[in-house]
């Protein structure tokens, strides 16, 4: 990247930030910030954070301390404290993850709200999402060009369910599989897909086909949420009231590439004790490091009013509203600088 370059995405990082600081204060959103370096972080199964030890300067045994890899914890606290409408700009690490749309360190935005589901975040992300559009593009237009293609930035976004996208793009009854891996596979196989070895668990075939299959047709003309995730894949959501097999949890694409992550928050600290420790049994398995319940943040819940939230990859984004082709193109200092390839 050219001096030049590396100038204007800065000044388009900036031009972002602020449009998005505009839109959430308008409808009522609290800017705050929250701890980078915590005691307990997300345990998802598939996420790696980054361990650094507190070391007492007078002397003493360390302590693990992590870098966090989403502020979600704390932001759910700051709901049970009273705030209604809280939003961040929040520094946040994975380790090992390095490709064209991911970097170790990355900008993650996440708001919250109480008193709404995941429909009213999808909403706001609507609202967010084009109005960013129109202030980052030269024209004042709403579409941007992705891989080829125009995608329409406005509201109303398409709205899929992952029952759906799985028959439509895949061939595949996800919900007649049953969570069973095995059937998963067969079905998978039974419509021309590499459904992966026996015996692999029900989430790792359902991302080999989400992977292969799905994502690439998300969002070809304007974003697609998908919507209603297995409930099995979204520890921190409730689950619908009418089918609990499923959960009220979105993803938004465009393009292809995922931007969002979002749910109607589970706040029944019983139920998320009982999915926290099932995750550490699954980190178990695995043979991944079995990291520690974050037990004021369970506390918390007893007091946190219904609510929907919603993680958001600036990165991406910007990539999005700026034609961008890889993560390292919106960052002034890749981790590949000095990782590699």
């Amino acid at each position: 990247m050219t001096a030049q370059n590396r100038r204007e995405m800065a000044r388009a990082r900036v031009r972002l930030a602020a449009e998005i600081r505009r839109v959430l204060g308008a409808i009522g959103y609290e800017e705050v910030e929250t701890p980078t370096l915590v005691p307990a972080p997300g345990m998802e199964p598939h996420l790696a954070p980054f361990e650094t030890p507190f070391r007492p300067e007078g002397g003493g045994a360390p302590r693990p301390l992590w870098l966090i890899t989403s502020p979600e914890y704390a932001m759910k606290r700051l709901l049970a404290d009273g705030f209604e409408r809280v939003f961040q700009f929040s520094r946040v690490f994975r380790n090992g993850e390095l490709s064209a749309t991911h970097n170790p360190e990355f900008t993650m935005l996440e708001f919250y709200r109480a008193g709404t589901d995941y429909r009213g975040i999808m909403d706001d992300l609507e609202r967010l999402i084009g109005s960013a559009a129109r202030t980052m593009s030269p024209s004042g237009g709403t579409s941007v060009e992705r891989s080829g293609r125009r995608i329409e930035l406005t509201a109303p976004f398409e709205r899929l369910t992952v029952q759906e996208a799985f028959q439509r793009h895949a061939g595949v009854d996800l919900a007649a599989c049953g969570g069973s891996g095995q059937r998963l596979r067969a079905a998978g196989r039974a419509a021309g897909h590499e459904a992966g070895p026996d015996g692999e668990p029900f989430e790792d075939a359902f991302f080999r086909l989400m992977l292969d299959a799905v994502e690439p047709r998300l969002g070809r003309e304007r974003p697609t949420f998908l919507v209603d995730w297995p409930a099995s894949m979204a520890a921190l959501s409730k689950v619908k009231a009418g089918d609990p097999r499923w959960a009220e949890r979105f993803e938004l694409y465009a393009g292809g590439l995922e931007l969002a992550n979002g749910f109607t928050e589970l706040n029944d600290p019983v139920e998320q004790r009982a999915r926290l420790l099932e995750e550490q049994a699954l980190r178990r398995r695995l043979g991944r490091p079995v990291l520690p319940v974050d037990e004021p943040f369970l506390a918390a819940l007893a007091r946190m009013p219904d609510a929907g939230g919603v993680a958001v990859g600036v990165d991406r984004l910007l990539m999005l509203l700026t034609g961008a082709g890889a993560i390292a193109d919106v960052l002034l200092f890749p981790a590949a600088e000095f990782l590699g390839p």
